[in-house]
């Protein structure tokens, strides 16, 4: 792919172009379906082709708005004439309650919504029908209680906007109920669970905008709560982002990658000023340059399963070839035309944050170092529904945008496990790690939670913001004696002979060119030592090496305090 400076609006119209140009040859004979790849989802092959039929539309649709073409037109519309017509072989389907063709309506409500003229209004009288009726299906069904019943809200309002049939009891049972997600100081959960992660960015957040911009004229008392909540939710998210442009990996669906600056992207385009024009655009142009720094595309630039680099490992079973281009709602911004004030305004650094913030809601507290990198340190998240890697991905004590983190390829050794910020216990053959917290509470000093990785054991932690690291303190009780290790930061290499190991009384340090990673044992009694983990377990590198100490956990009662530190090289 060419190099852009993402800076323009003309840079990100080429980028659009550029992305969409490899994909022609990967549409079925009538276009309604578009597979990338070939690597399985829990859903089926007909899903994954609408998938990929619908994602793109993200992209397409705000191009168009400011009357813009792109490679892509004429699939669109042979696309949604063959597959909403039931007598059609390439008939996109009926589904039962719950099914995954939900979430890829929203796209099209999306396009009903903003861009009739592309989608609708060249359809004949019968075509009109025949999407009509297919799209109404989600009013049919029970579908997921939490960011899908957006995708219903999208649906109907775009069929309202377009002319068509739709249920606003429906609409408003819906907006109802997503009201009741809200929290408090701009977060929503993701639906009745303690998952926070970037589902409130680019969904919660993401459609409501979308929604206030759609919908002002007829629901402003709704628009304008929308607005505020997005305003407050900017004064903490803000604090995800480090200065190079990339935020701190979390959570699931990390494959989606630029969608994490889908919520500054839906900012900007429905005016929200919460910080200037400068702020905002900075934020969303440093991002785009960090993520195409990176491997993140394939020999044709098709993006790629994985987050830094290709990586299956990471991935979650709904991850399609074809899904990866949900991160094209970030290309919100195309909405805006070449003389907004968005694409007038000069870049910005981001503003003067505190270095350590506290954030109630998603159970975190970010420390912001000099180097510009942001650590989140965290305690009581859980998704219920078990997607693979939720541990890693949501139960670690440290997050970090410089150094990543690693998801387990088994149970069995350090090195599969490679557990980065985590303390495992060693029983019945395998590790035990934390898994969900008992309780938690953020203090002004730092997060407690209370947890068992496994029968017999319990583990009160807290962990303090120190210095260039934090704190880390355990209180063990348990029943039998038994094995535990705890690792710090995961450093990448790129060659072996490279990495240098320190160890001193209680303490050990890595390093390599990339930088340091060290532990120091302030309260316990340990053993240090280092590993190379397993390729490809961390999200941000294929290759690390992991400093760690092996603690002896007698029966009874075991106090541990450690001080956990990782330096970039730059």
């Amino acid at each position: 792919m060419e190099k852009l400076s993402f800076h323009t609006r003309e840079d990100f119209v080429k980028l659009l172009e550029n992305l969409c140009r490899p994909l022609d040859k990967y549409y079925s004979d009538h276009s309604a379906f578009l597979q990338t790849g070939y690597t399985g989802t829990h859903y089926g092959v007909k899903i994954t082709g609408l998938e990929g039929f619908s994602r793109i539309l993200w992209g397409l649709v705000p191009l168009w708005m400011q009357g813009d073409n792109s490679p892509l037109d004429v699939r669109v519309l042979e696309g949604i004439r063959h597959g909403s017509d039931r007598e059609d072989s390439e008939y996109w389907g009926d589904f039962p309650d719950g099914s995954q063709a939900f979430v890829e309506m929203a796209p099209l409500g999306f396009a009903l919504l903003f861009t009739p003229e592309r989608v609708w209004e060249p359809l004949s009288a019968r075509e009109k029908r025949n999407l009509n009726t297919w799209l109404l299906q989600i009013n049919e069904h029970t579908i997921s209680d939490n960011n899908w019943l957006f995708f219903r809200v999208l649906v109907n309002c775009g069929l309202k906007k377009a002319g068509g049939t739709y249920s606003s009891e429906q609409t408003e049972k819906d907006l109802e109920r997503i009201d009741q997600f809200y929290l408090e100081d701009g977060w929503y959960s993701d639906g009745k669970t303690r998952q926070v992660d970037y589902y409130i960015g680019f969904a919660m957040h993401f459609y409501g905008l979308v929604y206030a911009a759609a919908m002002e004229s007829e629901d402003g008392q709704r628009a304008r709560k929308f607005r505020e909540r997005a305003r407050l939710f900017a004064e903490d998210f803000i604090y995800w982002f480090g200065t190079r442009g990339e935020a701190v990996p979390y959570g699931r669906s990390l494959t989606y990658r630029f969608a994490q600056v889908s919520f500054w992207s839906a900012l900007a385009f429905c005016g929200e000023t919460v910080f200037s024009w400068g702020i905002i655009k900075g934020i969303i142009c440093r991002h785009f340059r960090y993520w195409f720094s990176l491997p993140i595309l394939d020999c044709e630039d098709k993006l790629t399963i994985g987050y830094a680099y290709p990586n299956m490992i990471m991935s979650e079973g709904y991850n399609s070839p074809n899904g990866v281009y949900w991160a094209l709602k970030s290309l919100l911004i195309l909405a805006l035309p070449e003389d907004h004030a968005f694409w007038q305004a000069e870049e910005e650094p981001l503003p003067k944050l505190e270095s350590v913030r506290i954030l109630r809601h998603p159970g975190m507290i970010i420390q912001r170092n000099p180097d510009g990198y942001v650590t989140a340190l965290a305690s009581g998240q859980f998704v219920a529904w078990n997607p693979v890697h939720d541990a890693e991905k949501y139960e670690k004590f440290a997050y970090s945008s410089f150094f990543g983190f690693q998801v387990a390829r088994s149970y069995c050794s350090i090195a599969h496990m490679a557990p980065d910020n985590m303390l495992a216990f060693y029983r019945d053959g395998y590790y035990h790690i934390r898994r969900r917290c008992d309780s938690v509470s953020i203090r002004e000093n730092g997060i407690y939670s209370v947890w068992s990785p496994c029968r017999g054991v319990k583990v009160e932690t807290e962990l303090i913001p120190s210095g260039m690291g934090h704190i880390r303190q355990h209180r063990i009780i348990s029943d039998e004696d038994i094995t535990a290790v705890e690792g710090g930061f995961a450093l990448p290499w790129d060659e072996t002979e490279e990495v240098a190991c320190e160890t001193a009384e209680q303490q050990i340090t890595l390093t390599t060119r990339r930088g340091t990673s060290s532990l120091r044992i302030l309260q316990g009694d340990g053993k240090g030592s280092s590993v190379f983990c397993e390729a490809n377990v961390n999200v941000l590198y294929p290759r690390t090496v992991l400093p760690y100490f092996q603690y002896h956990i007698s029966s009874g009662e075991t106090v541990l305090r450690v001080y956990v530190e990782g330096i970039p090289a730059e």
